[in-house]
């Protein structure tokens, strides 16, 4: 953690506490707490083995949810060192931010929020704040991971208002029009310069996408530029390396410095001040933004719509479509636990009831075990 936190960070004296009261930690902050139980959620083991853009099966190389994780602790940690913010908030919040997310990446949310449409509906986001509130069990004393306030609520970083009217005290900053703290706003755009930088470099190792496509990209095509004019003989692997390194390096640059004169016109006291301010005050330079918008539009139309990632998608949606249909229409189907869940919801809450139980075990599936459970199910031939 920073030895000096800037007024308006995030800290153990002005954190809002845990769910459920517990002694404070001995030998660390909350936030490093936070973090800690966080990597000894099962969780967090899954996306080991859930889909970042290529199916795991695809390639040992390819990113994965847990590695893009990691990949945004780390540039989080930078940025929120830089401005003076808690380095420990922000790296617990990258770790979690992605908890909730279902096999197959974003064609299998899609799949699952089809099927929960009537049911209300099913998105990550907000799935990943039920995983540490509710459905990791770890504790003798209460469900979930009992997380502070200040991560819980860097993870929760979209929700509807009916939703939010649903999650108490965690979802009143989308009522009342609020921000969360800094740390959480960054980590935001921390996950968002991951996410484009590394998914130019896996479409590249894939071929999906290629060099010369991406020169008429802003973003790519000035470090491009810059690291054959240093180095012309060298590979393209090596080149691609070189590039997207300099992206990280650009965009964490210009959000660092963008930021510090936001907060010195904002001139927030505590964080209190920067919650009340109206607008997040962690943001990209406007050219900086622009190029963002085009990179994504770029990895948008040739990269995740390329008909090799359609074909996946494909599969993906027919297997989630499948698995939910299958096991809302005989629970006994499941697993004895996630089973006796199931039902005890339904007599609860009804079709809603066992509809949720269903998607929560089909989210926290990794790809191949929902592949594995799809032919167990579906194919005759199929061990049991």
């Amino acid at each position: 953690m920073t030895t000096h936190l800037a007024s308006y960070a995030a800290s153990d004296a002005t954190s809002r506490g845990r769910r459920f009261h517990e002694p404070a930690p001995g030998h660390r902050t909350e936030f490093q707490r936070d973090r800690d139980r966080i990597i000894h959620s099962a969780a967090f083991r899954r996306l080991e083995y859930k889909t970042q853009v290529f199916v795991n099966h695809e390639g040992d190389l390819y990113r994965t949810r847990l590695t893009h994780s990691v990949e945004v602790a780390q540039i989080a940690r930078t940025i929120a060192r830089a401005l003076d913010l808690n380095e420990d908030l922000t790296e617990a919040i990258a770790l979690a931010h992605d908890l909730g997310h279902t096999p197959f990446g974003h064609a299998g949310q899609d799949a699952l929020n089809e099927k929960m449409r009537e049911y209300g509906g099913f998105e990550h986001n907000l799935q990943s704040l039920r995983v540490v509130d509710e459905l990791e069990e770890r504790y003798a004393e209460f469900q979930g991971i009992n997380l502070t306030f200040e991560c819980r609520e860097g993870i929760l970083k979209h929700c509807s208002i009916p939703n939010a009217r649903e999650l108490g005290d965690i979802g009143h900053r989308f009522i009342d029009n609020t921000q969360p703290s800094l740390e959480a706003q960054l980590t935001n755009l921390a996950d968002a310069i991951a996410y484009n930088s590394h998914d130019v470099d896996d479409g590249l190792r894939s071929g999906l996408i290629n060099l010369n496509q991406l020169k008429d990209v802003a973003l790519f095509a000035e470090p491009y530029q810059e690291v054959i004019s240093l180095y012309p003989q060298l590979n393209e692997r090596r080149t691609t390396y070189e590039v997207v390194r300099r992206i990280i390096n650009m965009q964490v640059s210009d959000l660092i410095n963008s930021t510090n004169k936001l907060l010195q016109l904002a001139r927030p006291d505590n964080i209190e001040d920067v919650r009340k301010a109206g607008k997040s005050l962690v943001v990209f330079s406007d050219e900086m933004h622009q190029k963002n918008i085009d990179l994504k539009r770029f990895l948008h139309k040739n990269l995740y719509r390329h008909y090799r990632v359609h074909r996946m998608s494909s599969k993906a949606i027919t297997i989630i479509h499948k698995l939910f249909d299958t096991f809302m229409h005989d629970t006994r189907l499941l697993p004895p636990d996630a089973g006796n869940r199931a039902r005890a919801l339904e007599s609860e809450q009804g079709a809603s009831g066992k509809a949720r139980a269903v998607a929560d075990y089909i989210a926290g599936m990794t790809d191949r075990y929902a592949i594995r459970e799809y032919r167990r199910l579906l194919d005759p031939l199929e061990p049991t």
